[in-house]
């Protein structure tokens, strides 16, 4: 299985960055020129068995915003760009670079920040930080955010004990047709 899934994520990833680059390159360019800044943001985040992994997406919030969870984040520090980016779910495509490198997969449970102490924890106890973080989630398509901690661990721990390849691929097509 879990050859099978490196193997998935590596030609998703390759192909998904081939065929969004445009995408990529057009929303850099739009980063770029309305608001000061680079256009990735990279970000330490948790990944697989606690070790530590630099997040690439793109910069949504003005430079200088604080490096809190996203639901903590001031909504004044999003940029006009970033809502849009955020809306059609845009920013998370560097993260398939990520993806190419290991360091996550398609699917998994959400990296989260090293301050995320409770998630953390709550993960480690039910096995949920054994698995690579991946871009998209079972909790992401049930609109559980890292607000609150205990139901996400508890989603992703649901994941971890009915994950499959069919899983996974329900949890891709309702990332992309939710809403």
């Amino acid at each position: 299985m879990k050859a099978g899934r490196r193997i998935f994520d590596l030609v998703v990833a390759a192909l998904l960055l081939l065929v969004t680059s445009p995408v990529l390159l057009l929303a850099g360019l739009a980063i770029r020129l309305s608001s000061p800044g680079p256009a990735v943001f990279s970000q330490t985040r948790v990944g697989r068995d606690g070790r530590l992994f630099r997040c690439h997406k793109l910069r949504t919030m003005v430079v200088g915003t604080p490096s809190l969870p996203t639901h903590e984040a001031p909504a004044k520090s999003v940029t006009t760009v970033g809502r849009i980016l955020r809306r059609f779910k845009l920013d998370e495509l560097p993260q398939l670079w990520n993806v190419l490198k290991g360091e996550m997969s398609l699917v998994g449970p959400r990296p989260c920040l090293p301050t995320q102490t409770e998630l953390i924890e709550r993960r480690r106890e039910l096995g949920v930080s054994s698995l690579l973080p991946g871009i998209t989630g079972l909790a992401q398509i049930r609109s559980i955010d890292m607000s609150d901690p205990a139901l996400c661990a508890e989603t992703d721990a649901a994941y971890l004990k009915a994950s499959s390849f069919g899983l996974d691929l329900r949890i891709l097509l309702g990332t992309i047709y939710r809403g």
